[in-house]
């Protein structure tokens, strides 16, 4: 959460209330050559220090929207400079909103992944108990394009001679063909299910792809 906040864009203080003036401006609630509140007025009216005063001044002045000198207060220069100031700063909001938006995307889809990554861990621990617990749960292998036997036979290869697995079935489409026999062949896309003697499915895994990861 702390992270987020982080992230958050926002902007600074000075910079809002010159908005706000340069939005009056704008708006000519001011007239050219017209004198506003001092910098000390202006800290009072947004309750805010004089050195952010200070700046939020600056700021209009560096713009050429106000004038500033010491003792004379502040003086309306321009509100054409003030309505394209806050032109920008529409669409400099915009562009930190998308960002924003982009950022809280960020940090959903993380906290999704993190979720994801737990739910899978635990799918995990299940499935390594409940194969303890019942040493007769088939492995299961697809056939791919890089299985070195593809459209082989089980007796061809001897399987169960390289492996030492039984295998009880295969999935083909949407048919399962149980106890195939040593004739069945092993085309792409079939689904191995096999008992192993020690009950592990990395032998027929690397049997079956020994030169790449499946």
């Amino acid at each position: 959460m702390e992270e987020k906040m982080k992230n958050k864009i926002s902007t600074p203080r000075y910079q809002q209330i010159a908005i706000e003036i340069a939005t009056r401006i704008a708006s000519e609630e001011y007239r050219i050559g017209e004198k506003i509140y001092a910098r000390s007025n202006i800290a009072g009216q947004y309750g805010v220090s004089p050195e952010t005063a200070r700046r939020a001044i600056s700021v209009l002045c560096d713009l050429n929207i106000v004038s500033s000198e010491k003792g004379s207060g502040v003086t309306i220069k321009s509100h054409k400079n003030a309505v394209n100031f806050i032109k920008q700063h529409s669409k400099r909001k915009t562009i930190d909103t998308i960002k924003e938006n982009i950022l809280d995307s960020i940090d959903r889809q993380q906290k999704e992944m993190d979720t994801l990554n737990r739910h899978l861990s635990d799918l995990i621990i299940a499935s390594e108990h409940f194969r303890s617990m019942n040493p007769f749960m088939p492995f299961e292998v697809r056939i791919t394009s890089k299985c070195i036997y593809l459209n082989k036979t089980i007796s061809e290869i001897q399987f169960w001679q390289n492996t030492g697995a039984t295998v009880l079935a295969i999935q083909r489409n949407d048919m399962m063909i149980k106890s195939p026999g040593p004739y069945a062949i092993l085309l792409e896309n079939d689904i191995l299910y096999f008992l192993s003697q020690d009950d592990n499915s990395k032998q027929v895994k690397d049997f079956l792809y020994p030169l790449t990861e499946e």
